[in-house]
């Protein structure tokens, strides 16, 4: 395994993050167990969860996710040697059973958020802790057009940073981080961070992937000046990038057969480059799925690359792609196709 700074702390974390996202869902708690035992053997110290998970959200589900991380954890004695991180949900009038239709990125909401989290994972600090998405009206999950509505503002990151802030000077937490944000979102927490005293983001965790590497365009020159590495998720596109949905197939079980309704990868676009990236990773005989992950861990901009599978054999293979150095002249061919038909999964 290869280690990476997280942000500015001395904390060094392993290139692979193990997700958990299908835990209490596709998975059961035995089974991410099991997964948690082998990412570990493996020497990955980092596992990414949220308040929210499993995916898709549900009321019978919610916490379900942290919960399974934490009857695993309760038997452990390596605590402090593992990077445990979670996110708190933003408000969304379809959730009302996470703290009610009220939930903001408040006092009150972030304090109970912590304070659950903490109990589900059965752990007194949470290394990494995430704000999932901005309670501002902005452009992400794919929206690339931004319509300014300061009505939908929310609560001001300020007033969230200030919480947080005190969050990690009572050791609850340790270190805080963003997710799905804009290069001004990533601006504003460490402008009010330096402005105001209070704790830095050390990390931005968003999808970064060879059908979407919209991160490029205007984070990762901050991500690296300002050292606040990219978490990046979904990095084979719900499982796009290994090929196995190409040509209509609908693999038993799999996450896309499984949830339908998660069709950002499957454009007509996509499609095609998909067929295109794995025709190069077979002419020079890599697995598809290993040829996108190594990619994203080449990446000078990259802290971890989270993964996450249903199936035993699929996280082995993805784990053993931190093997697997790609070529200039494959990093040359990767280019020349984004080049042709760039982010058409955005």
């Amino acid at each position: 395994m290869k280690y990476r700074q997280l942000g500015k702390t001395e904390i060094q974390v392993s290139s692979i993050c193990l997700g958990s996202m299908n835990w209490g869902d596709q998975n059961s708690e035995s089974e991410g167990h099991a997964q948690l035992d082998l990412a570990v053997d493996a020497g990955i110290n980092f596992i990414d969860t949220a308040e929210m998970y499993p995916i898709p959200p549900g009321p019978e589900t919610y916490g379900k996710t942290e919960t399974i991380i934490g009857t695993w954890l309760k038997n452990r004695t390596d605590r402090d040697q593992l990077i445990i991180a979670t996110k708190i949900a933003p408000p969304g009038k379809n959730r009302p059973w996470i703290r009610g239709k009220s939930n903001k990125f408040d006092r009150d909401n972030i304090q109970r958020a912590v304070d659950d989290s903490l109990k589900r994972l059965q752990t007194d600090y949470i290394d990494l802790y995430q704000v999932h998405w901005p309670e501002r009206f902005t452009n992400y999950f794919g929206q690339l057009n931004y319509t300014h509505n300061p009505a939908l503002d929310g609560t001001p990151i300020e007033e969230s940073l200030a919480v947080l802030d005190e969050l990690v000077q009572s050791g609850k937490i340790r270190h805080i981080g963003i997710s799905n944000e804009t290069p001004w979102g990533i601006s504003e927490f460490l402008r009010v961070a330096q402005q105001k005293s209070l704790a830095r983001i050390v990390s931005v965790q968003n999808p970064y992937n060879l059908l979407n590497r919209t991160f490029e365009i205007g984070m990762s020159e901050i991500a690296i000046r300002e050292q606040v590495g990219l978490l990046a998720y979904s990095p084979l596109g719900f499982g796009v990038l290994s090929g196995k949905y190409l040509n209509d197939q609908k693999p038993e079980n799999a996450r896309l057969t499984v949830n339908g309704s998660y069709k950002r990868y499957l454009n007509e676009n996509g499609i095609k480059l998909t067929a295109r990236y794995v025709e190069l990773a077979n002419e020079h005989g890599l697995d598809p799925s290993q040829m996108a992950l190594a990619f994203i861990i080449s990446r000078n901009f990259l802290t971890s690359v989270i993964i996450s599978a249903s199936k035993t054999e699929q996280l082995k293979t993805d784990i053993d792609s931190i093997n697997i150095e790609l070529s200039e002249e494959i990093l040359k061919r990767i280019d020349s196709l984004h080049f042709q038909q760039p982010n058409p999964c955005p």
